[in-house]
C-alpha cells in the first residue's frame, strides 16, 4: 500500500472518528423531542451551533410546560429563528412568508419542523387557521410581528397584528423576547456566519385577559423596539 493511500485511509478514519463524536455531542445536547431521531440530532446540533459558536446566553427561554403559547420577538438576522428553537424546551411552529417557506433547498426543513407558511397577497386567513388549530392543540407558536428584518436604527415600524389575534381568540398568552447582540445584524447569511455573542431577554408574559387589544399592541410593541431600556426583564 502507497503512503498515499496510508494517508487517506487516516484521514477517512479520523474524519469518521470526528462525525461519531459530533453526532453523539448532537445526542446530548438535544432538548426538544422532535419525533423522528435525525430531528432531534439537528436540534443537537442547533443548540451546538448557537451557544458554542454564536456564544448564546446559557439560561433558556421561560415557556409553561404545556399549554398554548405565543412567542414573538424583534427580527435582526437570519440567525433569529435558530437562537429561538435553541432557547426553548418545546418545539417552536413558526408563522413564515410562503415566499421563504418554499426556498429551495429549505422547504423541507421547514416542513419537519412545522412552520406555518402565510401566503399575504392572497390567502392569509388560512395561515391564522393552521395557527389557531395549533394553538388550541397546546403548541407554541411563533413569529416576527415586524414581518421582515428591522433594526432598532431603522424608521420605526408599526408590527403587525397577528400575534395579538391570536392571543385574543385563543387566549394564549404572549411571550415577547428581544434579540441583540448579533454581529452580522441586517442580513441574513451575514447573521449565520458571522460569529455574535447573541443574547435573548425576556419580559414578563402578557396575557389577554389583563390587556384590551390596543393596550396589548402597545406593549408588544414597546418591548420589541426596546423602547422599556430601563425596564428589569427576565434573561432567557
Amino acid at each position: 500500500m502507497s503512503a498515499l493511500a496510508v494517508a487517506l485511509s487516516l484521514l477517512l478514519v479520523v474524519l469518521l472518528w470526528q462525525l461519531y463524536r459530533l453526532r453523539n455531542a448532537c445526542h446530548r445536547a438535544n432538548r426538544v423531542e422532535w419525533g423522528p431521531r435525525w430531528m432531534n440530532l439537528l436540534d443537537g446540533l442547533n443548540r451546538l451551533f448557537c451557544y458554542r459558536y454564536h456564544r448564546l446566553n446559557v439560561l433558556g427561554m421561560r415557556l409553561p410546560k404545556s399549554g398554548p403559547a405565543i412567542v414573538v420577538a424583534n427580527h435582526v438576522s437570519g440567525l433569529d429563528p435558530m437562537l429561538l428553537l435553541a432557547s426553548a424546551r418545546r418545539p417552536l411552529r413558526f408563522i413564515i412568508a410562503r415566499e421563504e417557506y418554499e426556498r429551495f433547498g429549505l422547504n423541507w426543513l421547514f416542513r419537519a419542523i412545522g412552520c406555518i407558511p402565510v401566503d399575504r397577497e392572497r390567502r392569509p386567513e388560512q395561515a391564522l387557521r393552521e395557527a389557531l388549530r395549533c394553538l388550541r392543540q397546546g403548541e407554541v407558536v411563533a413569529l416576527f410581528p415586524h414581518g421582515k428584518i428591522h433594526l432598532d436604527s431603522d424608521p420605526p415600524r408599526r408590527i403587525k397584528a397577528g400575534a395579538i389575534r391570536l392571543s385574543q381568540i385563543t387566549g394564549a398568552p404572549i411571550f415577547p423576547h428581544r434579540i441583540s447582540g448579533i454581529r452580522g445584524e441586517g442580513g441574513v447569511i451575514g447573521g449565520v456566519l458571522l460569529r455574535s455573542r447573541a443574547r435573548i431577554k425576556a419580559s414578563s408574559a402578557l396575557y389577554p385577559e389583563e390587556w384590551g387589544r390596543d393596550q396589548l399592541q402597545i406593549q408588544v410593541e414597546a418591548i420589541l423596539d426596546n423602547k422599556y431600556r430601563d425596564e428589569e426583564s427576565i434573561t432567557g
